[in-house]
């Protein structure tokens, strides 16, 4: 191998890393805006167990019980 080539793989390499991450951002950014739009109070979990105010499939582990009404 030579310099060039590990040159340009490694460049190739750190291009896509620090694409990858800013994409990530991006999309957490994108999606943690869309999702305090659409929520008018915080999660929570009712007396059966359910979801109440989440609107992605995954749910915090440990969120709050929802108050009595």
């Amino acid at each position: 191998m030579t310099r060039t080539a590990f040159a340009m793989g490694s460049a190739t390499f750190l291009a896509v890393i620090v694409a990858g991450f800013l994409s990530a951002v991006w999309v957490d950014r994108h999606y943690a805006a869309a999702g305090s739009a659409m929520t008018s109070a915080s999660a929570c979990v009712s007396d059966d167990g359910s979801w109440n105010n989440w609107i992605w499939a995954n749910v915090p582990m440990l969120s709050p019980k929802c108050p009595k009404r």
